[in-house]
Formats: structure tokens, C-alpha cells, sequence
């Protein structure tokens, strides 16, 4: 192998790569990046056997090839180099030269055939499954309003992921819950019928969300057999499906709330912060006071002391005093943004708390109370 190819062009590709390599290496040749070189274009390919990635680069080929190098240390050495293009060049005894300007560097490649197989790109009719086309933006907002909520415990498969379907024709939902909160956002989307449907992964939904950072236009997202994909220029992300049923989130959704409670974002956010100070570190629980026009935020920690903000908010019920974990309400805040206003439904002091944002309709947030 022996390619010539613009720095900006390659380094944008290694990144990519980063936060899907294998981190525990139970196979060493997970850690490595695939590079490929045929005709003008240089595939650049990682994968964790769960989550994997393609980035086509174009370059210049003088001697095709294939070669496997460590993802991480690739991206640091291409990182710092002050040149603007970069020549890799392969050697015998599987030596490979990375050169920029000045510089020059000898890396080991692993045998490419160690290397595991990476899906085809199937088309989506062929397996029976379904494509929709949307903005990268819309995808992007979709996955950050739900993936804070997905459950850290890895016992509990089936909620370690992002579920995914169509309720009504060319309305997608995406739902994520841990147990204590549940996320869920939908979106119009033309010609998209997903029923029953899927769980998405963590993993392969932060990776998504990195490969649509700042990006513009539509993207293609589709789903066939056991694996999704994310699919924009140069670029395929695919992940294999959590296996399993997803809980009936409908049951914990408040139908209606025989109190709410409106109150801008910010001092909401600030209360809540500053008074979660003094909280317990295991719990973070606070408790609201609501009086009509007034609501306090207050938490006891016997070991330290305790902390009171008040604010005002707009609610003309009765008193009334519910806990909740401090943390979950400022998760959904912080995705909400500072500015505007939130619509929180209450009933009683056991039954969920309900969190609408008041510029998005199709978005809401349900968090089971704590007793304090």
C-alpha cells in the first residue's frame, strides 16, 4: 500500500473511529482500524463486533492495499503532525510508514485477515426492513432528548437502549427509561411504518449522535434484520439491535395531573442546582413545596445541614410537597435549555411527575417521586 491523502480529510475519519475501537481489549485486533486503498478512495473501517463504522476518504493510490494500525495512537500521531498532507506506506514484514512533512513514523499492522467481517450494505428491501430519510439535525435532537434516560444497568438488557417506533403514519416515537424516568420524543417523518419496534443501543446512539455533530441536510436511517444503520455522505454507522421486549411505557404516563405547576427554565435549573449542594450523594433528593404563586425548593442532609430557594411560578392550587431525585429533574432541564418555560404535572405524593417543555409538544418526561 502506498496513498497520499489530505490531513483534514483523514484525521476526520480516525475520529470517528475513536469511540467505537474496543476499550478492553479482549481482542487485540478490535483496537485497530481497518485502512483499505483501491482506485481514489481510502476506507477507513473500526468496529467492536456490536457497534462498527466505514469513513471513505478520498486520496491519491499509487499502491493499492490493506492494512490494520492501532485506531488510538493513528489519531494522536495524524493530530499533531504540523504537515498539511500525509503519505502511508506499507512495508515488509508488515511495517507501515506514516509520514507527514518532516516527521515519520513506523507502525505495526496486524494481519487484515484477523480482522473481523463487516456487514454488507444489504439493501433494506432485501431483508425485509425499512429505510426512512430524514434531517441530521432531527435525528440528532431525537437521540439527545432520550439517551440520557437509557438505564446504566447492564443486567437490565432490555433497557439499556433507545426504543423506536411508528405510533400513527409517519410518526416515529423514540422512548428510553431507566426505571425511575422515562424520556420519550416524536417526530413526523414521511413514508416510515416500524411495527413492532426495535431497540437501539447505547453505544451505537452516542456514536450517532458524534457523526451528526454540525452536520446539515438529511440523512438515511433504516433498519434490517438484526442491525440499524445511519447512512450521510462518506460516512455508515451500523449497530446490531438489543434483543428483548421493551417494557409497556404506556402504563407509567400520566393520562392527566390534578396539579400544574409553570415555571421558567433558568431559576428552576439554578434552584434546583444550589439547593441538590446539600443533598445526599446517594439520593440527591429534594422536595418542591407548592403554594399558590410560590414554590420552594428544599433538601435536609442530616449529616451537613440543610438548603431553601424559593421562586416564583405560576400555580394556583393547593399546598402541596412531593420528592424527587434533584439529578433527573436537572437531566431534563439541561436538555430543555435555560430559556422558556416547563410544564410539570403533579397529582399526588407516589404517582409520577410529568415534565412538558413548552416550545415542543411532541416531547415529554416522567419521573417517579421519592419519598423524603
Amino acid at each position: 500500500m502506498d496513498l497520499w491523502v489530505e490531513k483534514s480529510e483523514f484525521i476526520q475519519g480516525l475520529y470517528l473511529t475513536q469511540g467505537v475501537v474496543e476499550k478492553r481489549n479482549t481482542l487485540p485486533i478490535l483496537a485497530n482500524v481497518l485502512i483499505e486503498s483501491t482506485g481514489n478512495e481510502i476506507v477507513l473501517t473500526a468496529t467492536d463486533l456490536e457497534v462498527g463504522i466505514r469513513r471513505t476518504c478520498k486520496g491519491k493510490i499509487s499502491r493499492s492495499g490493506t492494512v490494520t494500525l492501532n485506531a488510538r495512537k493513528l489519531y494522536e500521531i495524524v493530530r499533531e503532525l504540523p504537515a498539511d498532507d500525509l503519505i502511508l506506506r506499507s512495508g515488509e514484514g508488515g511495517w507501515v510508514e506514516v509520514i507527514g512533512g518532516k516527521s515519520r513514523y513506523r507502525m505495526v499492522s496486524m494481519d487484515p485477515k484477523e480482522f473481523p467481517s463487516i456487514p454488507a450494505s444489504t439493501p433494506v428491501a432485501k431483508k425485509a426492513g425499512v429505510a426512512m430519510t430524514l434531517s441530521a439535525g432531527v435525528l440528532a435532537e431525537m437521540i439527545e432528548k432520550t439517551l440520557f434516560a437509557v438505564s446504566s444497568d447492564e443486567t437490565r438488557l432490555s433497557l439499556g437502549g433507545v426504543f423506536i417506533e411508528s405510533i400513527e403514519k409517519n410518526q416515529i416515537r423514540m422512548v428510553a427509561t431507566d426505571g425511575h424516568r422515562l424520556a420519550f420524543v416524536e417526530r413526523q417523518i414521511a413514508g416510515i411504518e416500524l411495527r413492532p419496534g426495535v431497540i437501539l443501543p447505547r453505544k451505537g446512539l452516542v456514536e450517532a449522535k458524534r457523526l451528526l455533530e454540525g452536520s446539515e441536510g438529511d440523512v438515511t436511517f433504516s433498519i434490517a434484520g438484526n442491525l440499524a444503520r445511519v447512512e450521510r455522505s462518506g460516512v455508515e454507522l451500523f449497530m446490531r439491535l438489543i434483543e428483548g421486549e421493551f417494557p409497556d411505557y404506556r402504563q407509567v404516563i400520566p393520562k392527566e395531573s390534578k396539579r400544574r405547576v409553570r415555571v421558567d427554565r433558568e431559576p428552576l435549573f439554578g434552584a434546583l442546582h444550589r439547593v441538590a449542594i446539600l443533598s445526599s450523594e446517594r439520593s440527591r433528593g429534594v422536595k418542591l413545596r407548592l403554594q399558590p404563586g410560590t414554590l420552594e425548593v428544599v433538601t435536609t442532609n442530616p449529616d451537613i445541614g440543610e438548603a431553601m430557594e424559593e421562586i416564583e411560578v405560576d400555580y394556583t392550587g393547593d399546598e402541596f410537597s412531593i420528592g424527587f431525585n434533584a439529578r433527573y429533574l436537572l437531566d431534563v432541564l439541561g436538555i430543555a435549555g435555560v430559556t422558556g418555560t416547563v410544564e410539570i404535572g403533579l397529582t399526588d405524593e407516589v404517582s409520577p411527575g410529568i415534565v412538558r417543555i413548552d416550545d415542543d409538544e411532541g416531547y415529554s418526561y416522567v419521573v417517579m417521586p421519592m419519598r423524603l
